[in-house]
């Protein structure tokens, strides 16, 4: 297992980590399995989607801000239960397919850690069997 920091600037922001996987797929040497990546966080998740575009990932935390606005009368007393929300609607790990030491993923798909309740340091685990 590999144990990658990441430090965030912003409240929210999705970042590209597809390039973390990649290389750390290409150190293993594995030639065909699995990689799993697991945000050990509970305001903080990951995500596959369209990296082509930027304004597909602003659009996805423009939809989040006003799905889950800050303050919304909820009840947890740190005043951050909308980044909970949203890290669980992201989740905390997704499994890609590794074929020929790559990455099997779509032409416009990569991997994104989500940050809902930044700026933070946080950890990324990657496994790949």
């Amino acid at each position: 297992m590999f144990e990658y920091a990441i430090k965030t600037t912003k409240s929210d922001e999705m970042i590209n980590i597809t390039n973390i996987i990649k290389q750390e797929v290409r150190k293993s040497e594995v030639k065909d399995g699995i990689v799993t990546v697991f945000i050990p966080h509970t305001t903080a998740g990951v995500t596959i989607n369209e990296n082509a575009d930027p304004d597909v990932v602003n659009d996805i935390l423009s939809g989040f801000r006003k799905a889950f606005p800050e303050s919304s009368g909820y009840k947890h007393a740190e005043g951050n239960s909308h980044a909970h929300i949203k890290a669980s609607m992201m989740g905390s790990s997704c499994t890609v397919i590794i074929e020929n030491r790559e990455l099997k993923l779509g032409a416009w798909q990569g991997i994104y850690f989500c940050e809902f309740d930044g700026p933070r340091n946080r950890k990324i685990y990657i496994k790949i069997i």
